[in-house]
């Protein structure tokens, strides 16, 4: 007996060793927040790079990195603090090269390594640098040069009416990032999480309260003994009332309508899980990441030399498909759903659990007429708007009147 209570002792301290190890492991390759700043606060000391955030991170150390919330090595984010704001910190550790389909990462189509714009470049000819790239990156607009015009504001860190070449290759290096070109672009919408400042390209953003549509926190040791359709049914269960889901639904559909042939044009939706859209105490809907939606011109400048096999191929991130054209082995560039199918059948489930049952089957009607829709959104406008303001209405209709709204 007493062996057979060794044996299983020193059984369980191995188990719970390896265990511990590995989750250790994990964490260190995926949490590197002292190597980013080390890397930034290096670049900035030796004059290579500027920004508002710069002198918080590096001297003051009033730019604290929290909670590693980092999913992919190369992409560090943390929760933080700035002085007396919450803040998001995010940091990319290492160059992307390509666009690439199968990758994680977010598409960035050259190295960042703050060797543009080169000294002796003028602020006229980074304008025209910055104008470049975003008619490539969003299309050519008669706007473009107001987009360059807010980008040079947001560059100039210390608002001194000047911007210093370590400013510009900071920005010039985050013009690289989606997510930070689209912060910039819906500054003034009320679901984007608001740019705080910057160093380098480690960028500093709002934070939101509520990270995640829907679900529950476990520890990690449970999440592996439970099954992923029980883990799904019981992130359905821990959600907000009904009226203040039809709140946060109704903050998506906004959104959707913000990026969907807005100012500076059109962006798709790649990655619609739940965990990429969060609320705050008033459950207004905020994005956490938006590093998987893209503009639709690269989108489509990119895909088009994407060699296929099958449909499979032509996917990037989660949402956006394209079909694969067996003729010519190449990815056809018209994504297959629009981005308000997307973001219905991510809220399907979450809307109609607990629906008042007097509105339960025309919502689910509206939210299965919504899923159909295919074919890109300038095919089908007035359906999609008319979709769209419906379900909008009928949640807000029964909302309107309840301390929720």
């Amino acid at each position: 007996m007493r062996m057979k209570y060794f044996f299983f002792s020193w059984l369980a301290v191995f188990i719970g060793s390896w265990v511990v190890y590995v989750q250790y492991s994990t964490y260190t390759e995926l949490c590197r927040g002292q190597d980013c700043k080390n890397t930034i606060c290096d670049k900035y000391r030796k004059g290579v790079i500027d920004g508002s955030a710069c002198s918080s991170l590096c001297d003051k150390e009033t730019l604290y990195l929290g909670k590693c919330l980092s999913t992919r090595s190369n992409n560090q984010v943390y929760m933080g603090s700035w002085g007396d704001l919450e803040a998001v910190i995010k940091c990319q550790m290492e160059e992307t090269l390509r666009f690439d389909l199968g990758a994680d990462t977010e598409p960035r189509k050259e190295a960042v390594l703050f060797d543009k714009p080169t000294k002796g470049t003028s602020v006229e000819k980074f304008k025209e640098m910055v104008f470049s790239h975003l008619k490539a990156k969003v299309g050519d607009q008669a706007n473009l040069l107001d987009l360059v015009g807010l980008i040079i504001s947001v560059a100039d860190g210390n608002k001194d009416g000047h911007i210093s070449l370590p400013e510009a290759k900071s920005t010039w290096a985050l013009l690289q990032l989606n997510e930070f070109l689209l912060m910039i672009i819906l500054q003034d919408k009320e679901h984007t999480p608001k740019l705080l400042g910057f160093c380098g390209d480690l960028y500093v953003m709002e934070k939101v309260q509520y990270t995640s549509l829907y679900g529950i926190s476990i520890p990690w040791i449970m999440e592996l003994f439970v099954p992923s359709g029980a883990r799904r049914s019981m992130d359905q269960w821990f959600t907000p009332s009904w009226p203040r889901k039809a709140k946060i639904s109704i903050g998506l559909l906004e959104f959707v309508e913000d990026i969907f042939h807005g100012t500076f044009g059109n962006f798709l939706m790649c990655d619609t899980s739940a965990n990429n859209f969060g609320y705050n105490a008033k459950h207004d809907l905020k994005m956490v990441d938006m590093r998987k939606i893209v503009p639709e011109v690269s989108f489509k400048d990119l895909i088009r030399d994407r060699h296929c096999e099958t449909d499979e191929d032509c996917v990037y991130g989660m949402d956006c498909r394209t079909t694969c054209d067996q003729t010519k082995k190449k990815c056809t560039t018209e994504v297959i759903q629009p981005n308000l199918a997307k973001a219905c059948q991510s809220l399907k489930d979450y809307l109609l659990r607990g629906a008042p049952p007097e509105i339960r089957e025309e919502l689910e009607k509206q939210l299965y007429s919504c899923i159909a829709l295919k074919g890109t959104a300038d095919q089908m406008e007035m359906e999609h708007s008319l979709i769209l303001n419906n379900l909008k209405t009928l949640l807000w209709k029964k909302i309107s009147h309840t301390k929720d709204s």
